[in-house]
C-alpha cells in the first residue's frame, strides 16, 4: 500500500498538522499516552495507549471540530453537520464555546441519548431520515438555504491535519513507538496520524483497523467488494463510503489495513474496563482488537493504539462485560435434565453447594419442553471462579446422574 509520500502532494503535510497543534493546544486535553505492561505481555508487543476518551466529549473528534472552526470566517451564520455520533458532539461543544451557531443533522433512530448530549452542548438537533444518508442529504439542503458552513466529518484537509495532532502528541511523549495502529470509519484520524509518521524522519508503520462487517476502506485500497451491513459493536467506524480524499491518502502512505471481528471487539472493550480501568466504545478498542486477533502481526513492537473515544451505552457495556464473563466461564446458563418429583431440584442444588458455585437466576421449564409430561428442564445461571471451576461444576453434576448442557454464547 503505502508509497513514497513525496511521489503525489497531498492536501495536508505534517506543517498543517503542526500548525493545527498550535492552534488547538489550549483548547483540548492533551490525553496520556501510557505503557500497559498487562496488555504487553498478553499480546507479545510493547503497547502504549492513547487516552483520546479523556477529551471532554469523550472522543478525538474534537481536534479536527475546532481545527476547522478557527479557521472559518467570524462572520460565519453558522456550522451544520451530519452525524449520530461524536463528531457531533465535538462539533457542538466547541462551536458554542466560540458562539457559533450549530446545527446537527442526526438520523430519526438515533438514540435518544445522543440527541440529549448534543442539544446539551448548545446545537440544533434536526432529526431527519432513517439513514446517515438521508441525514447527510438534507444536512447539504439546509446548508444552501440557510447559508451555514457544512463540517464535514472526515474528508475535509482542516478536519484531517486536527486529527493528526493525535500522532504528534504520541510520538513528543513516547519517541520509541514504531507503529500506529489506528481504527478507520472515514479515514480522517489515520490520514493525519499517516501524515505525521511519514515525515517524522524514521520508519513508522501505520496500520489501520477496522471492523470485519465495514470493511468499507479495506475495499476500496485492495479492490475487494465485500459486504458493508449489519450490526457492529464498532459504530462509530460504520461507514460504508470512506473519503476521496482520505481515500488517496491512505492509500499512498498507510502501510495495511486489518480486520477485526466482533468478538474480538467485545473482548477488548473488557480488558480496558478491567485492565486499564478505563470505558472505550467498540470503535475505540478497534486498535486493541487487532493486537488481540493478529499478534503475530505486532509481536515485538512498540506500538502506539489510540482509544479513540469512549462514548458507549451503558446497557450495551453490561451486556458486553457479561458476556465477556460468559466466554471466559466465570458466568454459565447449564440445562439439567431433572424428573417431575419433590426434592428433584433440592437435590440438583446441593451439588452446586458442594462444588461452591454461587446460583444467580433457577429457571424451571415444565410446559415448554420436548420431554416427556412427567420430564422438565432447568436452566440454572451460576457463577464460577474460572473455565476449570466450571469444568468441576459440570462433571459433579454428571457423576450425580444428571443429564447436563452448557448453553453456549454465539
Amino acid at each position: 500500500m503505502a508509497t513514497d509520500p513525496q511521489s503525489a502532494p497531498h492536501p495536508v503535510t505534517i506543517d498543517d498538522v503542526r500548525a493545527a497543534h498550535a492552534r488547538i493546544g489550549d483548547a483540548i486535553v492533551r490525553t496520556p499516552t501510557l505503557i500497559s505492561r498487562t496488555l504487553s505481555q498478553l499480546t507479545g508487543a510493547t503497547v502504549y495507549l492513547k487516552f483520546e476518551n479523556l477529551q471532554f466529549t469523550a472522543a478525538y473528534k474534537e481536534r479536527g471540530a475546532l481545527n476547522t472552526l478557527l479557521q472559518l470566517n467570524p462572520q460565519v451564520a453558522g456550522v451544520i453537520a451530519a452525524s449520530a455520533g461524536n463528531h457531533a458532539q465535538g462539533l457542538a461543544y466547541h462551536a458554542n464555546r466560540l458562539g457559533i451557531p450549530a446545527t446537527i443533522v442526526m438520523p430519526t433512530n438515533t438514540p435518544t441519548v445522543k440527541v440529549m448530549q448534543t442539544e446539551g452542548h448548545g446545537a440544533t438537533v434536526i432529526l431527519h431520515g432513517d439513514a446517515f444518508d438521508d441525514a447527510y442529504a438534507h444536512a447539504r439542503e439546509l446548508e444552501a438555504a440557510r447559508g451555514f458552513t457544512f463540517v464535514h466529518p472526515f474528508d475535509d484537509a482542516r478536519i484531517i491535519a486536527g486529527q493528526g495532532t493525535v500522532a504528534i502528541e504520541m510520538l513528543e511523549d513516547v519517541p520509541g513507538i514504531d507503529t500506529f495502529v489506528t481504527p478507520i470509519g472515514g479515514g480522517g484520524l489515520i490520514s493525519g496520524m499517516a501524515t505525521v509518521a511519514r515525515a517524522w524522519g524514521r520508519p513508522i508503520d501505520v496500520i489501520g483497523v477496522e471492523a470485519e462487517l465495514f470493511p468499507s476502506m479495506y475495499n476500496r485500497i485492495n479492490g475487494t467488494s465485500m459486504p458493508c451491513a449489519g450490526d457492529t459493536l464498532a459504530e462509530g467506524i460504520a461507514v460504508k463510503e470512506p473519503g476521496a480524499i482520505t481515500s488517496q491518502m491512505v492509500a499512498d502512505l498507510v502501510d495495511d489495513i486489518v480486520l477485526v471481528s466482533e468478538r474480538s471487539l467485545e473482548e477488548a472493550v473488557s480488558l480496558l474496563l478491567q485492565i486499564e480501568k478505563t470505558v472505550v466504545e467498540g470503535a475505540g478498542a478497534a486498535g486493541l482488537a487487532a493486537l488481540l486477533q493478529h499478534p503475530e502481526r505486532f509481536r515485538g513492537k512498540t506500538v502506539g493504539v489510540v482509544l479513540c473515544g469512549g462514548n458507549i451505552d451503558t446497557r450495551l457495556l453490561a451486556n458486553v462485560l457479561l458476556r465477556d464473563l460468559a466466554r471466559s466461564g466465570r458466568l454459565a446458563r447449564l440445562r439439567v435434565r431433572l424428573q417431575d418429583q419433590p426434592g428433584a431440584l433440592f437435590k440438583l442444588v446441593r451439588v452446586f453447594d458442594a462444588e461452591r458455585v454461587n446460583i444467580i437466576e433457577v429457571y424451571h421449564q415444565r410446559v415448554f419442553t420436548t420431554l416427556p409430561a412427567k420430564g422438565l428442564i432447568t436452566d440454572i445461571e451460576c457463577e464460577t471462579r474460572d473455565r476449570a471451576h466450571l469444568d468441576r461444576l459440570v462433571e459433579a453434576i454428571r457423576l450425580a446422574g444428571y443429564e447436563v448442557s452448557l448453553v453456549e454464547l454465539a
